[in-house]
Order: structure tokens, then sequence, then C-alpha cells
């Protein structure tokens, strides 16, 4: 029974330290990574420039889509209800 209970102690310390060291190592391997390439932010995507004009026909098209279908969805008239405001992602 001492030599299994010693030999798992002496297992459990040797794969311990044997975590700890490779933890240690990356430690230091990411350290010197960030000192040898720093981080750099993506420039910012180009803004989109989008006419009045001619995305208007288009959302009233949107508009007109949805509405019919949120009104076949509850089960009301299209004018029992009106969509103020569509924000696009």
């Amino acid at each position: 029974m001492e030599a299994s209970v010693s030999a798992a102690v002496s297992v459990s310390a040797l794969a311990m330290s044997v975590i700890f060291m490779v933890l240690i190592i990356l430690i230091f391997t990411i350290k010197l990574l960030v000192k040898l390439i720093p981080y750099e932010a993506p420039p910012a995507p180009p803004a989109r420039k989008v006419s009045a004009a001619s995305s208007q026909p288009e959302q009233d098209d949107q508009v007109a889509a949805i509405t019919a279908s949120l009104a076949a969805h509850m089960g009301k008239r299209p004018d029992e209800f009106r969509i103020v405001n569509i924000q696009s992602r």
C-alpha cells in the first residue's frame, strides 16, 4: 500500500510540474510575440454613400412587404397599424 501511494504522489507531482512548466513557457512565448509583433487595429471600413432618391422606392416596397406580412401574421388589416421606422444593419 505504501509503494502505491508514494508512486501516485510522485506521478501527480511530476504531472503538475510538467503542466506548470508548459504554462510558463506559453506565458513567456506570448509576451515575446507581443513585443516582436505589436497589435495593429484594422482600418475602419469606408462609409457607404447611399443616395436618398434612389433608395426611397426600394424602401417603400420593403415597408409594404413588411406591413403585409405582419398583417397576415397577426390577422389584422394592414391599415390598422403603421410601420414608422426601419433600420437596416
